[in-house]
């Protein structure tokens, strides 16, 4: 809006007012708070007349919660009454867990054999999916690890974690199907043993490159062409059935964010996430980085003290990743998320928790862990869509819901 705009109370901007970005409605003094959700997300730099534009500079950073003297458990909501009756076309399995697609997924335990998967996936899709209608689709498990990392480190529990128990999504229809480099530091009896449930699979569903029977690169994909087909000749078997809501398992995340993100999509989430809670279902919420900030109000909600030293104990690593890197939270946000009016990562994390809802926190998860409860949970992962997402997956999410302020196009093939 330009300068000289007049609102019905009276208030006319001094200057022109970008699209989202704060207006004061009260004259502030240097160093006064400036309240955005009823919380202080910075203070007043400069004195800043009312009818001025609130923008970046003139806000500044407040200290993060202290993580020693927060209440824990001491505001629990008590819970909903419950709602019966909801249920969704889903596709059970043999674990009792259900699934929402019906995916062939192709495990890797290295990076060096991404190429191969990433052939193979292009192959199933053009010459073997159109024989099987019931199979939504095939998508390879790439990543970057496995070799030329200390496998031995104590950090390493994370990715061996996350790898294990991506291979376990319900999406996937306890179909596992792996390939190996056959030199590389995460062999793969290793990835299927550590980190979790055991995966039992045949010896035929794990396939190694360096295998001396394979001649060139065109009997390798043989090879794996045979084996998937094997998978979904078994998938393709599978139908839809009726099931109930609460055996949902919802991941929310929020990307490109702006100051409309905070009021419009993530509440509307967060009402949602109330009533798949309500129904029964499991609900996660994530982000470290945009929830430190916001942690003194979801202390209060966690279900018992247990939970809340959980979330405290994800938020101090955060702490201690940062001041390892010599860096500090102001780093997030992003010009994107500035330039959509965002000040700080203070008001970012306002905005962020929404999508909680109102429940009461009932677990907390490290990254890539395997989700054991219902209710609302906090999934601790990155900030980062594409790192979040896929811990959550890990985690054993069978649907996302992904809300944008400025857009991105961003998605999660499984």
């Amino acid at each position: 809006l330009p300068a000289g705009t007049v609102f019905d109370d009276g208030l006319t901007l001094l200057e022109h007012v970008p699209q989202g970005h704060k207006v004061a409605l009260v004259d502030l003094a240097e160093d006064a708070p400036i309240l955005r959700y009823g919380e202080t997300i910075g203070y007043a730099a400069k004195v800043i007349p009312r009818g001025s534009w609130i923008e970046e500079s003139l806000v500044r950073l407040p200290k993060a919660p202290p993580l020693d003297s927060l209440p824990l458990a001491t505001q629990v909501p008590p819970p909903l009454p419950p709602l019966d009756g909801y249920t969704f076309e889903g596709y059970r399995n043999a674990d009792g867990s259900v699934g929402t697609k019906n995916l062939l997924a192709i495990t890797q335990t290295v990076q060096c054999v991404a190429g191969v998967v990433d052939y193979v996936v292009k192959c199933i899709k053009n010459e073997l999916l159109p024989n099987y209608p019931n199979v939504d689709g095939v998508v390879g498990l790439n990543h970057l690890y496995g070799c030329g990392v200390a496998i031995n480190a104590p950090a390493a529990v994370v990715p061996i974690r996350t790898l294990h128990n991506l291979a376990l999504n319900p999406n996937f229809g306890n179909e596992v199907l792996v390939i190996s480099l056959g030199c590389e530091k995460l062999p793969p009896d290793r990835l299927l043993n550590e980190g979790g449930i055991p995966i039992k699979v045949a010896s035929d569903d794990v396939i190694c490159l360096q295998d001396e029977k394979f001649t060139g690169f065109q009997s390798m994909v043989e090879a794996m062409m045979r084996q998937a087909e094997a998978h979904l000749e078994r998938l393709n078997r599978r139908q839809r059935e009726t099931c109930p809501a609460s055996d949902l398992v919802v991941g929310l995340q929020c990307g490109g964010s702006d100051a409309f993100s905070g009021v419009t999509a993530n509440p509307a989430v967060g009402y949602a996430a109330d009533l798949l809670v309500r129904a029964g279902a499991t609900v996660m919420f994530s982000e470290v980085t945009e929830v430190r900030d916001a942690v003194h109000l979801l202390t209060p909600r966690c279900a018992n003290e247990d939970v809340g030293r959980a979330l405290l104990r994800e938020m101090a690593w955060y702490d201690d990743y940062l001041s390892q890197g010599k860096t500090d939270r102001a780093a997030n946000t992003t010009p994107g998320n500035k330039k959509g009016g965002l000040a700080n990562i203070v008001e970012k994390a306002m905005g962020s928790i929404a999508k909680s809802g109102s429940s009461a926190i009932v677990g907390v998860l490290s990254p890539g862990e395997k989700v054991k409860q219902k209710g609302l949970i906090y999934a601790a992962t990155p900030a980062s869509d594409f790192v979040c997402g896929t811990q959550q997956l890990a985690s054993g999410i069978t649907l996302q819901v992904f809300t944008t302020g400025r857009g991105t196009p961003y998605g999660l093939e499984a």
